[in-house]
């Protein structure tokens, strides 16, 4: 084998917060939880086990979350990170997987089911104790069948910034929004990672996509992207201002005047703000809360026929054929930020906090070798 196997790694751990000694400053001082960086001993392979040398691992919005104690089930001493991409460099037998790259399966106990997770114990990789393992880390140990073989056209730092928000977004898109080709499209909070995501897979079934962000540039760089236009959401009008651009699509070109889905990020009053935008039947599609926790549902939905649909993650097999998506239509994740080594994660959750990133940030994993070059976005 051509990998040198070490007996130890390096991993990202939630500690307790110390809130003394510290001698480098942070925007997140004080919150009730670190990230630690430390060593720890990498396990044997267990029957059916992979051991991962982590190239690359991303960031999520829950990795800070579990920073300011407000995530469920955060267990002291379990390695940060959902999402991670590298090459399987040892197995428990002679596995076809060896010496492949691969990216991890980004949470445990959804398989295939359409409706929702067949396991009471489905959860997300990182920071928790059900499941202590992470990807901001050099070596992980899994299942072989918590990876899947990363498409040819990706490197390892666009593979980190797919799983956990490909999977959210084609479940959102494709399952639950069952966008089709020729479809008017409206996705919110432009800039995050999911809503990226499902902007190029709508784009790339051939639906006309329109967005909404907070900022200006955003909106401009996802048209640069292939979205149609985009509207400022502080902007109360903002929905008349859409019917307005819609209109003007259809006298240009004789696309739909209406939208046939949403796919929200926010919560909040989105099926007030879209229902005069929305075709009879249309979805709303909402897989995260940003904006409010509860969401407005009245008879004026109701008489519509308008469809609201909660879209949370995705099972193995949603991630599969996402996957097999992405490779067809040589999608590359956007990526904001790439950071060099876990000794600058601390950027990374700041960068997360501030919300400016458009697509995801990237830990590009050291491993010691001076023949490591730092991937230019």
């Amino acid at each position: 084998m051509s990998h040198k196997i070490p007996h130890s790694t390096r991993a990202l751990i939630v500690q307790k917060s110390q809130l003394t000694g510290s001698t480098k400053p942070s925007a997140l001082a004080g919150l009730p939880y670190d990230a630690v960086l430390e060593e720890r001993p990498i396990p044997a392979l267990g029957k059916g086990q992979v051991l991962v040398k982590v190239a690359a691992a991303a960031f999520n919005h829950r990795d800070l979350w579990i920073r300011k104690g407000q995530y469920p089930g955060i267990a002291i001493g379990s390695t940060y990170g959902a999402d991670g991409a590298g090459t399987v460099v040892a197995a428990d037998s002679d596995d076809p997987l060896l010496n492949k790259r691969v990216f991890l399966t980004p949470m445990r106990g959804w398989k295939e089911n359409p409706d929702g997770p067949e396991s009471r114990d489905f959860v997300i990789l990182g920071g928790g104790s059900r499941v202590p393992i992470g990807t901001f880390t050099q070596y992980v140990v899994v299942e072989r069948d918590e990876v899947i073989p990363t498409p040819d056209h990706l490197d390892d730092i666009h593979a980190a910034a797919w799983p956990l928000g490909g999977l959210t977004a084609w479940r959102a898109v494709v399952v639950n929004a069952q966008v089709k080709k020729g479809d008017n499209v409206l996705i919110t909070g432009i800039g995050g990672g999911v809503a990226l995501l499902a902007m190029q897979i709508c784009i790339g079934i051939g639906a006309h996509v329109y967005v909404t962000s907070g900022q200006k540039n955003k909106i401009d760089k996802a048209v640069s992207l292939g979205a149609k236009a985009g509207v400022n959401y502080k902007d109360k009008n903002w929905p008349a201002e859409l019917a307005g651009i819609l209109a003007q699509a259809n006298r240009q070109g004789g696309t739909p005047t209406e939208l046939s889905a949403v796919i929200d990020s926010g919560g909040g009053d989105i099926t007030g703000q879209t229902n005069k935008l929305l075709k009879a039947g249309g979805r709303i599609v909402v897989y995260g809360m940003t904006a409010q926790p509860k969401i407005n549902f009245t008879m004026r939905e109701v008489l519509k026929n308008l469809k609201l649909l909660g879209s949370t993650m995705g099972s193995r097999k949603d991630l599969v054929d996402a996957t097999d998506f992405l490779a067809k239509h040589r999608i590359v994740p956007a990526v904001s930020n790439i950071l060099d080594g876990l000794e600058e994660a601390e950027a990374g959750f700041e960068l997360i906090q501030r919300g400016d990133q458009f697509g995801k940030v990237v830990i590009c994993i050291r491993h010691g070798s001076e023949n490591e070059i730092r991937p230019k976005l």
